[in-house]
């Protein structure tokens, strides 16, 4: 019996509803700043805002992600402890 533990694995019905709920906020934002009564530089502010924040959002997941991966042990099956 090994101790290494697995890879774990999303489902793709996860994986949909994660891309899925994604999407229908970036288009409900967009809309919202699209219908809003401003200024066109005031709904272009919005807009890279809400752009902005969401790629700080992707970098600051993928800092924690590769902290977590690089804080797990990682075995090969025929290493000795």
């Amino acid at each position: 019996m090994s101790d290494t533990p697995g890879k774990q694995q999303n489902t793709a019905a996860f994986y949909g509803q994660a891309v899925a709920s994604f999407a229908v906020a970036m288009a409900a934002t967009a809309i919202g700043i699209y219908q809003l009564s401003a200024d066109a530089w005031v709904r272009a502010f919005l807009a890279i805002a809400v752009l902005y924040l969401v790629t700080s959002s992707f970098t600051l997941a993928k800092v924690i992600r590769d902290r977590q991966e690089g804080a797990a042990p990682s075995y090969t099956p025929f290493e000795k402890r």
